[in-house]
């Protein structure tokens, strides 16, 4: 699965950002995470796949603010990415376990004006519209799903590259994603884990998407996001509400 592995590092920037990416900063850091085994309670093993140790899923606690289980103790990369409407931070943590099976977590905090200017659906879509662009594959299910009370979408994509599970969350102005890439013969018994073990640690509180504003600095996922009606705010019929002053 090495063409796999060498695929999903572009998987996670093209998730995170969508089409509202312009450059890619140059700028990573080693920065560490504390990582705190937890038994995997409650798994059974089949008897046909006693031959193959089930992977251990570990505590991963992100100084971002998020815990994760994840099979081993990935290194985080940290960068920038530049778009029309100012810059975005991101994070991703990467891992492979012994059967190939690629987990990421990764991060991504846009400026909140642009968050603000924008509905939920317009973030989630796009992390979804740029996997399945860079696959080249095709929406095998989704979902509308919530965390904590944060807005996310669950998806699935097929292709001849691998099968990709995905799930994505808007909390405040960061989106966060979770990917699961694998063979589909071989499967991912640990996706599901993986997927929801997503724990926000003291999140912000969610930005209300401005109902007047339009998008138009630059730098929005959807470029449609955000627009008015064009009869909002016009000025009332003259005649409604009208009365002769007295003499």
């Amino acid at each position: 699965m090495s063409s796999l592995s060498r695929l999903f590092a572009a998987l996670v920037t093209v998730s995170l950002l969508g089409a509202a990416c312009a450059t890619q900063g140059s700028s990573t850091t080693g920065a560490s995470s504390t990582v705190e085994e937890v038994p995997n309670e409650g798994s059974t093993t089949p008897p046909a796949e006693e031959a193959r140790p089930a992977t251990q899923l570990q505590k991963l606690s992100a100084p971002e603010g998020f815990n994760v289980m994840f099979p081993g103790e990935p290194q985080p990369q940290r960068g920038e990415v530049a778009i029309p409407g100012g810059k975005v931070n991101t994070a991703a943590w990467t891992i492979s376990d012994p059967s190939g099976v690629l987990y990421s977590i990764s991060t991504a905090d846009y400026p909140e004006k642009i968050v603000a200017a924008n509905p939920s659906a317009a973030f989630l879509n796009e992390g979804k519209t740029g996997l399945v662009n860079q696959l080249k594959g095709t929406i095998k299910a989704e979902e509308d799903i919530t965390l904590q009370g944060y807005p996310g979408k669950s998806f699935t994509v097929s292709s001849d590259n691998g099968e990709v599970r995905a799930r994505n969350f808007l909390v405040g102005p960061r989106l966060y994603t979770l990917l699961v890439l694998f063979n589909p013969s071989i499967g991912a018994p640990q996706a599901d884990a993986f997927l929801t073990s997503l724990e926000l640690v003291n999140p912000p509180p969610a930005i209300t998407p401005a109902t007047s504003a339009t998008a138009t600095d630059g730098g929005t996922p959807a470029t449609d996001a955000g627009t008015p009606a064009t009869d909002a705010g016009t000025t009332p019929p003259t005649d409604a509400g009208t009365a002769t002053p007295r003499k």
